[in-house]
């Protein structure tokens, strides 16, 4: 018995120690410079085409081929050359071992915060930064990627929901609150946290990986907003069995990911708790334990069609003392999610949070361009008949576009355009329900977040955003203009501010520009931005009742991001 136990191990050793390369090796979600030239470099057809980058983090070396996911010298720019496999390598049936690179961001908001896709880096007023560092190493099937993130923000106190709105404004504001974990700002001290960020543990047999990880996921086809699983907050520990390329059948080629993790609660509470209304207290304390997260996302490419993506995400969260043992509890998502019992009575028997979408991507290689959206709902219908009735009830979308024009007989220079459009605002179709706000949920009260922000779109409930972008682009460098409008919770105005004079709306220009320079990639983005109605306050500048769109007190914020990577 004991010989044949240690045949097993031996045959296991010698089959992971087959030469995989760094199959398992990612490039994490939000890295500067590197994710969108390596987007904009399928548009062109410099690298495959049948890789969606719908399921991301991507994983180059398997995808692409590259040898280096941090140099992919296919897209690399004559700025310099730079070292090609990092610092300390050895390959093939050897250990494998590499410095990442070494990552410092900064930002600025000098009145109130902004910012989204932004990670672990908190909503904060003032400066705070991000350092980033860690190695890759593999040996055979095994992996091991650490790459920890540490953030300090000043967190300076700014004007936050306004202590002279109504009463009534304020009953409504908690009802938002007391269903979601999404404080305003982070304590009234500065902001310290080390966080595992961008490091996994994997088994990899081409083209599937199993393991243990803490990176950023982002799920979908959207470029400044995914509806289920974004950057917009700190990656959080899960278990994944993803794929690390497409899997070709003969139907064509698959892509996805499996997960099952523990989400983190922030601890802070919402200004103001003692607050009354009509005799009733406004806040009630959440249950404070931590929640479990199930979700999926698959992605079909159609031998068919070229550059056709067409995929599905869901996602299921309840508190962790909830979960059973059985494999109902542990995979949900592969269950539906009934909310009626034989006789037709809703039933609620433990705290769930539902989240689903279909989405596309076609990619154009032919005219350098690309066009996407993503189609969500929250609330699960009741039956077949109320999903035909209601299908808008509890929807979001995103819908973009981008193109690349060129401007060189090389090919190696574009203008690029891009444009995108978020909906998580709520359409009045059912006006008798209760109003459902994205992100939020009555039952499992921290909503869709984690350590206090959005896993999805991080404009947040109730929101809309629509961006559009110009931009000079060459390999690795570019060099452009942003124009955004950002409306904060729509849901909260209509329903209780009440006045279409006074939605709380931000109108942004933003300049930003990328470069690589030998072993350094550099990106930065300045941004000035007009917040019409902030925090809900109109307040008419002057008193002419023979005019309606009087103007209101508006405020000024600007914004500054700079992050610098040495690639070893």
């Amino acid at each position: 018995m004991r010989i044949r136990n240690t045949r097993c191990i031996i045959l296991l050793f010698c089959f992971c120690s087959y030469p995989l390369i760094s199959l398992a090796q990612t490039l994490p979600v939000g890295t500067p410079v590197l994710e969108d030239a390596y987007r904009r470099a399928q548009l062109i057809g410099q690298i495959d085409s049948t890789v969606s980058f719908t399921v991301r983090p991507i994983f180059p070396v398997a995808s692409f081929k590259f040898q280096n996911v941090f140099n992919p010298n296919r897209i690399q720019d004559s700025g310099g050359e730079i070292k090609p496999e990092g610092k300390i390598q050895v390959r093939n049936n050897k250990p494998e071992f590499k410095l990442l690179p070494v990552t410092y961001l900064q930002q600025l908001n000098t009145l109130h915060p902004e910012g989204i896709n932004d990670g672990a880096l908190i909503p904060s007023r003032g400066y705070q930064n991000m350092f980033s560092a860690g190695f890759y190493a593999r040996l055979g099937c095994l992996s091991l990627q650490i790459r920890p993130e540490y953030v300090y923000a000043e967190n300076k106190d700014f004007q936050q929901f306004y202590k002279e709105h109504k009463d009534f404004v304020w009953y409504q504001y908690s009802e938002l609150f007391n269903n979601i974990d999404l404080p305003e700002r982070f304590g009234d001290k500065p902001y310290k946290k080390l966080f595992w960020g961008q490091s996994s543990i994997r088994i990899t047999f081409d083209p599937i990986s199993l393991g243990i990880s803490n990176e950023n996921l982002w799920w979908g086809p959207g470029m400044r907003n995914s509806l289920l699983m974004s950057n917009s907050a700190s990656g959080f520990k899960h278990i994944t069995l993803n794929s690390v390329r497409p899997v070709k059948t003969p139907i064509g080629s698959f892509e996805g990911q499996l997960i099952s993790g523990r989400l983190e609660n922030s601890g802070i509470l919402p200004p103001d708790t003692s607050r009354t209304y009509m005799g009733n207290k406004l806040f009630f304390a959440k249950r404070e334990e931590w929640r479990y997260i199930n979700g999926i996302v698959l992605t079909y490419h159609p031998r068919w069609v070229q550059g056709l993506f067409l995929g599905l995400t869901r996602s299921m969260i309840l508190y962790g003392s909830d979960v059973g043992s059985g494999l109902k509890d542990i995979l949900p998502v592969f269950y539906p999610f009934s909310k009626k019992d034989n006789s037709g009575n809703e039933v609620i028997t433990i705290a769930k949070d539902q989240h689903s979408s279909l989405f596309f991507r076609w990619l154009l290689v032919n005219e350098n361009a690309e066009v996407y959206g993503e189609f969500g709902k929250e609330s699960t219908p009741y039956n077949g008949r109320d999903l035909m009735l209601q299908a808008e009830y509890s929807r979001a979308f995103i819908f973009g576009f981008r193109k690349l024009f060129n401007l060189s007989p090389k090919r190696d220079q574009f203008i690029q355009l891009n444009a995108e459009v978020t909906q998580l605002e709520q359409t009045n179709s059912n006006p008798e329900h209760l109003w459902s706000y994205w992100y939020s949920n009555r039952y499992l009260r921290q909503g869709y977040t984690n350590e206090g922000q959005l896993l999805g779109a991080g404009i947040g409930p109730g929101s809309n955003m629509q961006t559009i972008s110009v931009s000079w682009v060459k390999a690795l460098k570019s060099i452009g203009v942003q124009g955004e409008r950002y409306v904060h919770n729509n849901d909260f105005n209509n329903i209780a501010v009440d006045d279409i004079r006074g939605n709380w709306v931000d109108v942004s220009v933003t300049v930003f520009g990328e470069l690589d320079f030998h072993n350094f990639l550099l990106a930065a983005k300045i941004g000035c931005i007009r917040s019409l109605n902030y925090e809900y306050m109109y307040q008419p500048t002057f008193e002419d009742p023979t005019q309606f769109w009087v103007p209101g007190k508006d405020i000024f914020n600007f914004q500054g991001q700079l992050s610098l990577s040495y690639r070893f």
